[in-house]
């Protein structure tokens, strides 16, 4: 079976999550993926350790994890864009690609004669997606932006963590780069919707991404409950802010989440708990009034739940069909058996290490296959490749 992007040249000049996670997304999908990058330094991340990937002899390469986790199934091209002929390399390969992916500071290609403008002139069916922190337009174009500072910016921090009145409460980041993570599968989708529609058409496109946009769309529910109330939505640790009860509850040995969606699944939960009569209560029989007389009910639940272990309350939830689960570390997570049977973890050839560890993309195509045989690359591994592909003679 063929995967689904065979044929597609994206050309990446982008570095660090947002613009590279994108790039990966769309490597797995099949898309011949060239990346980019500074001649001796490389991509930012490479040097974002530790821990570093370790060689067939056990020692550090200079591969970071971070990296690892954001390049895999592209080729490495290492060319200066501050050169003519770095600059020559890159026009060349526009000219024979479909999309561009890029991060840099608005202004900066254009300086070089690298933007779409330029490169829509060798090729005006390019699809050209530039990722910044605050877009091409506004008070803040010309700004910086990292992950982090956007989460705060953008409204999530100030909706994730425990309210300030709970010992350490206050605002929290997301424990992975949540933004640069959602900007990448937003500019996947850009660009491949404009690629559809330039194959109506014919006609190429520029995408302006901004990460504080991207931010303010995936406030979703939240947002929609500040504008259809005016009232801020506030810290709520791990209670959900409209249904109820969904919350991480101490058991015996460990914790437990517990996610009611919805009356059935909540009288299921009760009965488990051995309180049939909750669901015909009038403080909590519907999701209204639980939400009314949270902290009245939760109180009652942890009680419950605190008598016995986290295994036989999640084997009896699972049974009643009331969705629940532990809290799994990271590697406990990857282990689970069902994570083994879906093939979540993949290991890939790598020249250094013999082989790296990957966690594969989640599509599961029935006609197509996805592309995972090709690790993240070594800094300008193929340069000569793409350079002897283009004709041009490397120096």
């Amino acid at each position: 079976m063929s995967a689904p992007l065979e044929g597609v040249r994206v050309l990446d000049l982008s570095r660090i999550m947002a613009g590279p996670w994108a790039g990966q997304l769309l490597a797995d999908l099949g898309a011949d993926v060239i990346k980019i990058e500074r001649p001796v330094v490389g991509d930012d991340t490479r040097s974002w350790g530790p821990p570093y990937l370790a060689d067939r002899a056990g020692q550090p390469t200079t591969e970071s994890a971070y990296y690892l986790s954001v390049n895999r199934g592209k080729r490495s091209v290492a060319v200066d864009l501050a050169s003519p002929e770095g600059r020559r390399v890159v026009r060349a390969l526009a000219g024979r690609s479909d999309i561009v992916l890029e991060n840099f500071k608005v202004g900066t290609l254009a300086r070089y004669g690298l933007d779409y403008d330029a490169l829509a002139k060798v090729n005006p069916a390019l699809v050209y997606c530039s990722i910044t922190g605050f877009g091409q337009t506004g008070p803040r174009r010309d700004q910086a932006a990292y992950d982090f500072m956007v989460q705060a910016m953008g409204g999530l921090m100030s909706v994730t963590g425990a309210p300030d009145e709970i010992p350490g409460g206050g605002p929290q980041k997301v424990g992975v780069p949540i933004v640069d993570l959602m900007t990448g599968m937003y500019a996947a989708v850009a660009v491949l919707a404009a690629l559809e529609r330039r194959h109506r058409t014919g006609q190429g496109e520029y995408i302006d991404l901004a990460m504080l946009d991207v931010q303010h769309s995936f406030l979703a529910n939240q947002a929609m409950n500040y504008l259809v109330t005016g009232r801020e939505p506030v810290r709520r640790g791990n209670r959900h802010p409209n249904i109820q009860p969904q919350n991480v509850y101490r058991c015996a040995d460990g914790h437990l989440a517990v996610a009611v969606g919805n009356d059935g699944q909540f009288a299921r939960f009760a009965a488990v708990l051995g309180r049939p009569d909750w669901a015909t209560d009038e403080r909590f029989r519907s999701n209204a009034d639980r939400v009314g007389h949270i902290d009245e009910l939760e109180a009652l639940i942890a009680e419950i739940l605190s008598t016995r272990p986290v295994h036989e309350w999640a084997t009896a939830l699972d049974r009643a069909g009331v969705p629940c689960g532990p809290i799994n570390s990271v590697g406990a997570a990857l282990a689970d058996p069902h994570a083994r049977e879906r093939g979540t973890v993949v290991e890939v050839p790598h020249p250094l290490a013999g082989t790296v560890p990957q966690v594969r993309s989640p599509y599961v195509f029935r006609n197509a296959e996805l592309r995972t045989d090709r690790h993240p690359p070594l800094l300008g591994e193929h340069t000569a490749e793409v350079l002897a592909e283009l004709g041009i003679e490397e120096h």
